[in-house]
């Protein structure tokens, strides 16, 4: 299955109130392993950047001033990211301000049963603990010492690595073992004269050491100074 993980910046916490999405990062996954695709776009939004959210993504007017606006990169995001189901942290902000955007171009908003959020899914998963991306980072070993500050692009590629985690780790195909012991019931029954088949007993492997591996394992032995079973026989 094809899902798109994926993070926002934006100028405020609210579309409605006038604030605008700067940045977004989007990595594709399939199956749970991510493809190397990714989509990342800076943008322009038409009004000064406040010095609080500058504080966070450290994305300034002056950067930002050269940026396109979405409506440029808007055709191109909806191509990358199709009819995937999106994985965000917090996703309803994101896809607040997707949508948001999406409206300000004349597009229609992105389906909310898309959404699957990480942090519902870690509050389920972890009550009661932290569930920041960085916390959740921690807990399951992901590497984030290039998280400086806040980026669209590389949260995404941690919140990545977290989602796998979250729904099942790295050897989340062994879930299919406990598949199959429930299903045992439903293989056909064996007849009570049924034949086995014949077994076919090979001949054992020779495991013992050559004269020369005895030797040479003799000769290194003797390397060791004061070797700890010669204390120990000593001992009786």
């Amino acid at each position: 299955m094809r899902e798109i993980v994926f993070d926002t910046e934006t100028t405020g916490l609210s579309p409605a109130g006038g604030d605008r999405m700067v940045e977004i990062g989007c990595v594709e996954m399939f199956n749970r392993v991510e493809t190397g695709r990714t989509f990342h776009s800076y943008f322009n939004p038409g009004r000064p950047m406040p010095s609080e959210a500058e504080a966070v993504h450290g994305l300034s007017d002056r950067f930002l001033a050269d940026k396109p606006g979405f409506h440029e990169r808007c055709e191109e995001l909806l191509e990358f990211i199709a009819d995937s189901p999106m994985v965000a942290h917090n996703a309803s902000f994101d896809f607040g301000f997707i949508n948001h955007e999406l409206g300000q171009c004349g597009h229609p908003p992105v389906c909310m049963s898309r959404m699957v959020d990480t942090l519902v899914l870690a509050r389920q998963k972890f009550p009661g603990a932290k569930h920041s991306l960085d916390a959740l980072c921690t807990r399951f070993g992901v590497d984030r010492s290039q998280r400086i500050k806040h980026g669209a692009l590389l949260d995404a590629q941690l919140l990545a690595q977290v989602y796998v985690e979250l729904t099942g780790g790295r050897q989340i195909g062994l879930t299919l073992v406990a598949e199959l012991i429930e299903d045992v019931d439903a293989l056909p029954a064996v007849a009570a004269d049924a034949v086995p088949a014949a077994l076919v007993v090979r001949p054992a492997r020779p495991h013992a050491p050559s004269d020369d591996e005895l030797a040479r394992h003799a000769a290194f032995l003797a390397q060791i100074a004061d070797p700890i079973w010669n204390r120990l026989a000593s001992r009786g």
